[in-house]
């Protein structure tokens, strides 16, 4: 398991899964931010700061990692464990794209897009509520190797996939004029992303490190 790799006692990677944890915790408040300067009624100006300083910390953590990862496999060479070594270095891009993909939602909110009082923000805002959760979960997944619940989340998350699908389906087709469709199917895509990405995290506890970022493909085109 992952987890056992940062418990083998290496001065160098005892850290490793603390800052894990923090590039998720990370991602979490940038979301919450982002997506609040167009759900919530946030003045995006008064958040931006803090959200590009956020990003920059994530991507911090994760040059971080990487170069751990490196010293430990040039430091034990046929004794490192070169697929947990992977499977790290594959889910630190994974969390940092969450972190892009959150920057991307408050771009709308830079360009003038605010639905905090449309008809439809109390189901916007539960599909914000439901990617916040997955990314507690993941964190909570990953630091535990819970396989079972790693299964279960995936799975749901698998079906949310599916209806962000549907949403984007749904608002190529509409009559309404561009200025309503256009930034709920460009969310709905970020959202998609976020949570594909999040999954990808969580099949690092339960698939082979050649399985790694199955959760990018679509489902017609998985093998």
């Amino acid at each position: 398991m992952v987890l056992e790799f940062f418990r083998g006692g290496e001065d160098q990677l005892e850290s490793l899964h603390g800052d894990v944890q923090d590039m998720l915790a990370s991602c979490r408040h940038t979301f919450n931010a982002a997506i609040n300067t167009v759900l919530g009624g946030t003045d995006p100006q008064a958040v931006g700061k803090d959200i590009r300083k956020t990003d920059r910390t994530i991507n911090k953590a994760e040059r971080k990692i990487r170069r751990a990862l490196v010293v430990h496999a040039s430091t034990r060479g046929a004794q490192a464990d070169i697929g947990t070594i992977l499977v790290l270095m594959s889910i630190t891009k994974d969390i940092e794209r969450v972190g892009d993909y959150a920057k991307n939602i408050w771009d709308l909110a830079d360009h003038g897009v605010d639905m905090s009082n449309d008809d439809d923000v109390e189901s916007l805002r539960k599909r914000r509520d439901q990617v916040t959760e997955l990314i507690v979960e993941t964190s909570r997944i990953f630091a535990s190797q819970d396989t079972e619940a790693a299964h279960v989340t995936i799975q749901a998350a698998d079906e949310l996939l599916d209806e962000f699908d549907a949403e984007i389906g749904t608002l190529i087709g509409t009559d309404a004029p561009g200025s309503y469709a256009v930034p709920r199917a460009l969310l709905s895509r970020y959202l998609k992303r976020i949570v594909a990405h999040l999954m990808n995290v969580m099949s690092a506890v339960v698939m082979p490190v050649d399985r790694l970022d199955y959760y990018d493909e679509d489902k017609a085109d998985r093998i």
